[in-house]
């Protein structure tokens, strides 16, 4: 027997700069239509959408590490837009009000899934944050790998997306 998760209820993210962090967390989610629900000097908790995202305070004797997606935990994680439409205006709202880092703007990804549509920025610590739209059913629907004639599991990922 299997069972079908509704999705990742909440994510839990540890920072290094409050006061740079917590604002930036904070209009974002809040233009993503998620009310905040917890607002301290050392945390921010927003919750909507079908999910809720916690952003706390690493303890002050903690904070000496950077961000680094190479080592062991959180690489990125990516909030699903309904339409490309959305991820343009998300785009366009980040980049005039949050002025991140980019890694890249919106751009086609079809390597990675059928129709896929992203942006991928940083948070102030550097914690990546991608926005995606994919289509239909994505990899499961027709066209993907794990649709009704897709090619089943890929062997290999990388900049070429998944490969056999």
């Amino acid at each position: 027997m299997t069972v079908a998760v509704n999705g990742i209820a909440h994510i839990n993210l540890t920072v290094r700069n409050p006061d740079k962090c917590l604002p930036f967390w904070k209009t974002l989610l809040n233009f993503l239509e998620m009310k905040t629900l917890l607002e301290s000097s050392d945390a921010i908790y927003c919750i909507g959408s079908r999910t809720g995202v916690l952003v706390s305070a690493a303890p002050e004797d903690k904070r000496d590490r950077p961000f680094d997606q190479e080592r062991p935990g959180l690489h990125h994680f990516c909030f699903r837009a309904r339409s490309n439409k959305d991820v343009d205006s998300i785009y366009r709202f980040v980049k005039e009000e949050l002025n991140p880092v980019f890694i890249h703007g919106p751009e086609e990804g079809s390597r990675f899934a059928p129709g896929y549509y992203s942006i991928l920025f940083e948070d102030p610590d550097g914690i990546r944050v991608e926005v995606n739209h994919v289509p239909g059913r994505g990899h499961l629907g027709e066209g993907g790998r794990l649709g009704p004639e897709g090619k089943g599991p890929a062997s290999s990922y990388g900049d070429q997306g998944l490969t056999s």
